[in-house]
This record gives C-alpha cells, structure tokens and sequence, in this order.
C-alpha cells in the first residue's frame, strides 16, 4: 500500500511541492489531506486533489493567483478556493471546524488553528490523514493507515460527537461503505441506530447528493444494507426497508427487499451492454425503487397466494413523490418513476407471441428508456427455479430480436402519424383545435397497430374518421 502511494503522490509531486514551498514562502502551513490521501494509499488517485491550510482564503488567493493556470472562489465562504495547475484540480481549504446548529440545516463554518485540529473533525480516519509540505512528511495522528489496511471506517474521535457535528457523516459512512467496500466499526454503527433522527436536520439537497453517491458506487448493496441495518434508511428512504416482510410473489422463498437488492445487482451487471458503459443512475434507481408499490397493494388471495395488483402504477406514484422530496432533478424524477411504471409491461406479453403492433407500443412507450428497461426487465427475474428463469430470458431474447427486426422495415423509435397536424387541417379544412388532436390521435393509433400506411391510404381513412364524427354532420 505504501509503495502504491508513493507512486501516486510522485505523479503529483511536481504541483505538491511547488505549491507547498509557496505557501511556505508566504508564512503558512499546506498539506494534502482527506481523500486525496485515502486513494493514493490505495493506488486510485485522480486529478483532484484536495490540501488545507492555515491560511485565510483571501491570503490563498494571493497565493495561488500568479501560480495557477486559473482559480475560482465559488466555495470561498466554506473556506474554499480552487486552482487548476498542469491538469490538475486543487482545491485548498482553511482549516476548519464544521458544526450543526440544533435548530438550522445548514452546518456552521469556523476556521481551526492547526492540521491536527482539523484532522480530527474529519469524518473517519481514513479521511484524516494528510502529507504535510513541502518535503512530504507523513501525518496520521488517529490510525488511519491501520484502518485503511483493515478496510474499516473509524471515526477520529467519538463516533457520538462526530456524527453530533455533522449528521451527514453518518449517511457518509454508508457511502464510503458502497465506494470502497469497506466495512463500518461497531461502534460507529451503534452510533448511527442511536442518533439517526438527527439526520433530519439535513438538507435534503445534501442528503441527495450522498445517497446518489452510494447508489452509483461499486458496492451499493453494502451500503443500502447499512442504511437499513442502523435506521438512516427510515429517515431518508422509508421505502426500501418497508420492502423487507412483503414476500414477492415470484419468488416466496425471499422478501421483496432483498429481491430488490439482487435486482439492483443484476441491473449493475447489465450497464454495459444496455446504458453504453455506467454507472448508471437513472437505472439503478429504478432497480432499487421498482417494487416499493406493493406494500400499499399486498392482498392474501383466497387460495392463500399473495398478490400485489397495480403495485407498478402505485410505485411509479411514490416514486415520483420520494425522488421529488429529496430534491433530484425533474429528468430523473420522470425517468426513474416511467421505468417504475413500466417494467412489469413485458409480462403482458411474455406468454405469447408478440404482434407487431404490441411492438411498437412497446418501443413508443419506453420511448429514449428503452435500453434502460430492457435492463430493468432482465433483471427483475431472480427466480432459483433455472427452467423458469431461462423461459423468460428467451422470451425476452425474442420480444428484442421483433423490435430489431421492425426496426429493418420500419421507423419504431419515433413513431408518428403518416399525416401531420397541417396535413389534417388543410385536408379536412378545420382550424387549430381539439378535434385536429382527435383526427392525430386516431392516426397514430392506425399507425401503432397497422404499421406505416402510404400516403393516399391515410388521406382516405382520415376522411373516413372524420365522416364518422360529430362536428362533420353539422
């Protein structure tokens, strides 16, 4: 690990060094600290990297401005001025005491005295090691070296006090878990159960950034269990842990909540093939919310089957209101609750074979989703029963090898009426209205369930219609 960071730090060593002897030159204290550290110890550093200092942000200013290559100050009142020198992104930071006001959801911002001062009001310790410079001295005053080689996250202090500065650590704690994979002291997770309430003193906005970290890490199962395990999940998710004594119907032998994580994985491993790459939000939000409906639509059938009829529609509904309350954008509310709705649309249709008009319906309503579900779809079989799972992979396999081979013969992903509004309102000689909005309507529906038309054969069905409606007997 040691020589991994040497490695590391000596790719950046030529900005490192010169930046701390300027700093020292100037009076003041610099060192790379935070996660900057934490990857170069595990062979993953980027090109951001994070220092603090004595410093007051106007003095960085001063400092770096004829330096860097460019700066920015939008975070100059957290403490915060960035530099950009040779490709890399620094951000500098005055040391700092960071703490909650009991009844504000915004954390308070003091400057601190010393390096150790600020490395113990770090989150974990992982985080609170830093290499002084110029010279690269080696700083771990909490062990976090030890902890990073345990793969554990320990806070530098009191776990109590810790999380009493800043609540969102605790929602931190099961970021780092999904990033790095590591696991969480005892201590530290007590904590967490104890004092998950304080979390609401947060801001959603900050709330939604951390869990949209977690979900995008390389490990989110660890995570979200984590979330569950200590009572943060009631507080910022209250969906997911609803999931875990609602058994699915498809598979009786587990609960929907770990039907759900194992969807999430299955989701993860088909990024590639279906987003272009990942990770993938959108996705793996839906994966993860795509079943939270049938708490609220769980029925005990006559013959003793559970059923959760509509649970897609009522889903989509609280998924909407969820990502909307945790402040993610418009886009990704409408995406993410769109795939909710729609990934119970293939099982419809998987018994039989599929017309070409249920193929357009199809594409038409996933519309740019499309990879998206066909992703969700896959992954939302986690029947043991191998005969069952591999029916519905093939009947998968043959709903996208129709959509391919409509795609050859006709235009799917975008489909329209074969006449426009203009076309219609010059042809049955109406003005701007709802009923040019009827005659587009029937148009596209001739469309989905017929295929493309030619030209004179739409003209004569739109006149037709139009025979048959009301206002054409006025």
């Amino acid at each position: 690990m040691q020589r991994q960071a040497v490695a590391g730090l000596l790719r950046a060593a030529p900005v490192t060094e010169e930046l701390g002897r300027r700093f020292a030159d100037a009076g003041h204290e610099l060192a790379l600290v935070g996660g900057s550290v934490r990857d170069a110890l595990l062979g993953r550093l980027g090109h951001d990297l994070d220092f603090t200092t004595d410093a007051r942000p106007e003095q960085v200013l001063r400092i770096v401005k004829p330096w860097a290559d460019a700066t920015w100050d939008v975070g100059i009142a957290f403490g915060t001025v960035g530099a950009r020198k040779d490709g890399w992104d620094c951000e500098i930071t005055t040391y700092r005491a960071e703490k909650y006001d009991r009844e504000s959801r915004k954390p308070e911002v003091a400057y601190g005295d010393s390096l150790e001062d600020d490395l113990v009001r770090r989150d974990f310790t992982v985080n609170a090691m830093a290499v002084a410079l110029p010279g690269a001295r080696f700083v771990d005053p909490f062990g976090g070296m030890q902890d990073l080689e345990r793969r554990v996250l320990r806070t530098p202090g009191r776990a109590e006090d810790s999380f009493d500065d800043d609540p969102l650590r605790m929602l931190r704690a099961a970021r780092f878990a999904s990033q790095l994979g590591f696991g969480v002291d005892p201590e530290a997770v007590r904590a967490m159960r104890d004092m998950a309430e304080r979390l609401r003193i947060v801001s959603a906005e900050r709330v939604q950034v951390e869990l949209s970290k977690l979900v995008l890490g390389a490990h989110p199962r660890r995570g979200l269990a984590l979330l569950v395990e200590s009572g943060l999940a009631d507080v910022v998710l209250p969906e997911l842990p609803a999931l875990q004594l609602e058994i699915d119907e498809h598979a009786h032998h587990k609960d929907v909540y770990e039907h759900t994580l194992t969807v999430l994985e299955q989701a993860i491993a088909l990024e590639e093939r279906y987003v272009g790459g990942g990770p993938d939000l959108v996705l793996r939000l839906a994966a993860l919310l795509h079943d939270i409906g049938k708490p609220k639509t769980r029925k005990f059938e006559a013959d003793g089957k559970v059923s959760f009829h509509f649970h897609e529609l009522v889903g989509a509904k609280l998924t909407k209101a969820r990502l909307k309350e945790l402040r993610f954008d418009k886009a990704t509310i409408e995406d993410v609750s769109r795939l909710v709705e729609l990934h119970l649309r293939f099982h419809g249709y998987s018994g039989g074979e599929w017309t070409d008009s249920a193929v357009r319906r199809y594409v038409r309503d996933a519309g740019p989703l499309l990879g998206r579900l066909h992703a969700l779809t896959r992954s939302d079989s986690t029947t043991r029963n191998k005969r069952k799972a591999a029916a519905l992979q093939k009947a998968y396999d043959s709903l996208e090898e129709r959509i391919e081979q409509l795609r050859e013969q006709e235009e799917i992903d975008a489909i329209r009426p074969d006449l426009d509004g203009t076309q219609i309102m010059r042809l049955l000689d109406i003005k701007p209205g709802p009923l040019v909005g009827k005659a587009y309507k029937h148009l596209l529906e001739m469309r989905m369930e017929h295929g493309p038309m030619e030209h004179d054969a739409a003209v004569a069905e739109l006149l037709r219609w139009f025979r048959e409606q009301p206002e054409a007997q006025g």
